[in-house]
């Protein structure tokens, strides 16, 4: 077989391989959207025997012939990278037996019908024991994967399937780093008393979904390849032609729907920007899982959230809701920026976002290494977020019980939320630099000149490059947590003027 041949057939092989992973995803999302209470047990081994035929062909032996056969040498940029990808995932694919990946993928849906039922009742003992079943199974599979026996060597195993390359040690350094700088302003802020409005008004359903869907064509969703549904958890699934956002309404609470609404959509925009002629090629999807919580949370936060947008929305808001107990956009901004320590991870603002992932990260790296017990988990949730935030946990639904992750075996992904914040504070420096005008487009409601920049730089690269080199070429420099913070501190500084 010649190199071309092979480089053919490892292709196409490819390329169904990734329609069934997108059957998959349809499955997941019709499961949280969609799928009747009835539906649980037959989902669970729908889930489960397409588990095993995907992982029967990321491990076809062809597979290797194929890889062995390739001279790299002549392939372009992105050809070289669909070889690097696919021998990364055929290598790891390999080590893990076809039983194990059946079993992680019908208990996680077993189990994350669990966790909703325990998270409705407020009840940590009804979930407790699908999430030691869930544990145990991730730890097996990192056991396959790990390299090195050192502490963090099952974390790590998990970790690269979301942020390739990434390490527990040097993720606990940079959170580190970051978390000095928070608890700084966010001390800062507390001593400085004084507190932003808050909304105040009425907000129905149809009106808010109504606004929502408004706000994800203001940055360019494309609706006509996606649809906007409701669900517990909001989240983004999908690629290309077919991708799908999720939100979710609170009646007294209308900016947990519109911002919900807005970081899917920049998930969304993100993989309705891949590049076209790298469909269905490895070199084609999106770098890591950081790489793309920057697009959401650009979306969210250093666009949606400033100052000249909020005087746009404002509008909006007065027009669609009348009164809503705010009277001026500067106000507005504030309410929409207002800082407290909230339990809800989703809902935090942006001081304090961060600080709920490295609280998951921390727990969860214990869980993983074995120094934190499923019994104790409750426990140390609470204590720690008492000791970060200086509250008491109200109730399972607030704490522990919030997040659909763990039940879903999703170890290892945490982190990659606040590289993304990071990611996303050294894009919009560089957003800035190269759009000196961009507070007068946004103050119109007009994002597209942003999104043009993050869908140049970022979508259309694809994973062509390793994540860190995607960010780095865009941004000109290797990112770090300095634009983060420089910019959380300019912005809040300025929104709370007794921080010293």
């Amino acid at each position: 077989m010649t190199s071309d041949d092979a480089y053919s057939a490892l292709l196409a092989h490819l390329k169904t391989t990734a329609a069934l992973q997108g059957v998959s995803g349809l499955l997941s999302w019709d499961q949280e959207a969609m799928m009747p209470p009835k539906g649980g047990e037959q989902r669970a081994e729908q889930a489960g025997a397409l588990s095993a035929v995907l992982h029967g062909r990321q491990t076809d032996p062809q597979m290797g012939d194929w890889l062995a056969a390739i001279d790299v040498g002549p392939l372009d940029a992105a050809g070289q990278a669909n070889v690097r990808e696919a021998k990364r995932s055929f290598q790891r694919a390999t080590k893990v037996p076809t039983e194990l990946a059946e079993a992680l993928a019908k208990t996680s849906s077993r189990s994350q019908r669990v966790w909703a039922d325990a998270r409705a009742n407020d009840s940590v003992a009804d979930f407790l024991p699908a999430l030691s079943e869930i544990l145990s199974l991730a730890r097996e599979y990192a056991a396959c994967l790990a390299e090195g026996s050192g502490s963090d060597a099952l974390y790590d195993a998990l970790m690269d399937d979301f942020e390739p390359g990434g390490s527990a040690s040097e993720t606990a350094a940079m959170f580190g780093r970051l978390r000095a700088g928070l608890s700084d302003l966010r001390g800062r802020i507390a001593e400085a008393g004084g507190d932003a409005p808050r909304l105040d008004g009425t907000f129905p359903k149809e009106a808010q979904l109504a606004l929502a869907k408004r706000l994800a064509d203001v940055f360019g969703y494309d609706s006509a390849a996606g649809r906007i549904d409701l669900v517990v958890h909001p989240f983004c699934s999908g690629t290309r032609g077919d991708v799908r956002i999720t939100t979710r309404v609170d009646p007294e609470n209308p900016f947990d729907c519109l911002y919900s609404t807005v970081h899917e959509t920049g998930h969304a925009l993100y993989e309705q920007g891949l590049p076209p002629a790298l469909a269905w090629q490895p070199a084609g999807t999106h770098a890591s899982m950081g790489v793309h919580e920057s697009q959401s949370r650009i979306c969210e936060n250093q666009l949606a959230r400033s100052e000249p947008f909020c005087g746009w929305l404002f509008s909006q808001m007065t027009e669609t809701f009348g009164d809503i107990g705010v009277g001026t956009a500067r106000d507005f901004y504030r309410a929409v920026n207002r800082v407290s320590p909230g339990y809800i991870r989703t809902e935090a603002d942006e001081v304090h976002y961060n600080l709920h992932i490295m609280m998951r990260f921390e727990l969860e790296r214990a869980l993983i290494a074995g120094d934190l017990q499923v019994g104790d988990l409750e426990a140390a949730w609470n204590d720690r977020f008492r000791a970060d935030f200086g509250v008491e946990v109200d109730k399972p639904s607030n704490g522990v019980l919030q997040d659909v992750h763990w039940s879903v075996g999703l170890f290892g992904y945490f982190p990659t939320y606040t590289l993304g914040n990071v990611y996303a504070g050294a894009l919009m420096a560089a957003i800035r630099r190269d759009m000196p005008d961009l507070d007068s487009a946004l103050a119109a409601g007009d994002v597209s000149g942003a999104v043009s920049w993050l869908r140049k730089h970022v979508h259309a690269a694809g994973s062509v490059a390793r994540p860190a080199d995607v960010i780095a070429t865009a941004c000109g420099g290797t990112a770090d947590e300095t634009a983060l913070l420089d910019y959380l501190n300019g912005k809040f500084s300025a929104l709370y003027p007794n921080v010293c």
